[in-house]
């Protein structure tokens, strides 16, 4: 089976590719080569830009593919362009989504892929919406062989996951930790989440790929382990060897210092979430998820331990915890 992934080397396509190639299909990615020590060896590397059609093309010259999954298209705008450039080039063409979409509010705390797709906070999901009706008008109408996935927080050796942390420098948060500064918690920490490493992942995926009846479908893939976030915050802390000082506040508050968060939490974290994983385990019977967050996280703790350039701190983002702690602790006295 010949593979093409749009992009393949970020925090969750880099496990699907590598067990794509154990698996023996031929894995080939476009993307700007700007990853390259998340390529894995047998996989092929075509160096461009699909944001420039053009040149994209030519680099794909007259090849066709079984599969293509596109896992950077995060606009309409992106997703037709991956649409028309792989209309009749491929068998299957798998769109990258996400588990955001799911009602915001949510009426109900158990999501099914027909759920229905909402949310008012985050432009990022409304995006994703908007990709997935584009695509599903060209199924409809043209019958291009879309199936979608929506991944919900799915991380890896490079991704310390948490509700609040810095995106760019995952490490200010165990920094954090190990310096017994306060952790900042939204709400009472008791609402549920599902974390999910990306080497499970991998597993449901690949079996998605050239699977023909799983074209009109969507799907999401996640563990069966629900944790509330006061646990997945005292996981982490465990893995690096230390109890964290968890303080709360609640979400609109913590949005109130911090516009950017209104998406993550509003419109993601703040409500219980727990997914029902029938659907996947029905068209890849052989799916499960295997690693609990505890084993999970201890992975990316040493994985980052082992690579020091990696374990870089973010000032800015230090300083916006600080503040909306000192905050709330002076609110509380009032």
């Amino acid at each position: 089976m010949k593979v093409l992934f749009i992009g393949g080397t970020g925090l969750i396509s880099e496990a699907v590719s590598e067990l794509a190639v154990q698996l023996g299909m031929e894995l080939v990615l476009l993307n700007r080569g700007n990853r390259t020590e998340f390529v894995p060896k047998g996989a092929r590397t075509i160096m461009a830009d699909i944001r420039d059609p053009a040149a994209a093309a030519e680099a794909l010259g007259t090849e066709r593919f079984d599969v293509v999954v596109d896992w950077i298209s995060f606009t309409p705008e992106q997703a037709e362009t991956s649409r028309k450039l792989f209309q009749g080039r491929t068998k299957q063409f798998i769109f990258i989504s996400s588990a955001s979409v799911y009602q915001k509010p949510s009426t109900h705390y158990w999501v099914t892929e027909s759920t229905p797709l909402s949310n008012p906070y985050w432009q990022y999901s409304r995006d994703k919406i908007a990709c997935e009706q584009l695509l599903l008008e060209a199924y409809r109408n043209d019958g291009f062989p879309l199936t979608i996935v929506r991944p919900s927080f799915t991380y890896g050796v490079t991704m310390i996951p948490a509700s609040l942390n810095s995106w760019r420098h995952p490490w200010s948060l165990v920094d954090r930790m190990r310096k017994g500064k306060p952790i900042l918690v939204h709400g009472d920490g008791t609402s549920l989440w599902t974390m999910t490493h990306n080497t499970d992942f991998a597993k449901g995926f690949v079996g998605l790929l050239g699977n023909s009846q799983t074209v009109g479908h969507a799907f999401h893939i996640t563990s069966d382990e629900v944790l509330d976030w006061n646990a997945i915050y005292r996981a982490i802390g465990a893995a690096a060897g230390v109890e964290p000082n968890l303080v709360h506040a609640s979400s609109e508050f913590i949005c109130g210092f911090d516009p950017d968060a209104v998406g993550g939490l509003l419109g993601d974290k703040v409500v219980s979430c727990i997914f029902d994983n029938s659907k996947i385990k029905r068209f890849v019977p052989s799916y499960v998820a295997a690693t609990p967050f505890e084993q999970g996280i201890q992975r990316t703790i040493r994985w980052f331990e082992a690579h020091p350039d990696k374990c870089t701190i973010d000032a800015a983002w230090n300083d916006l915890m600080d503040r909306i702690i000192a905050a709330q602790e002076k609110a509380m006295l009032l």
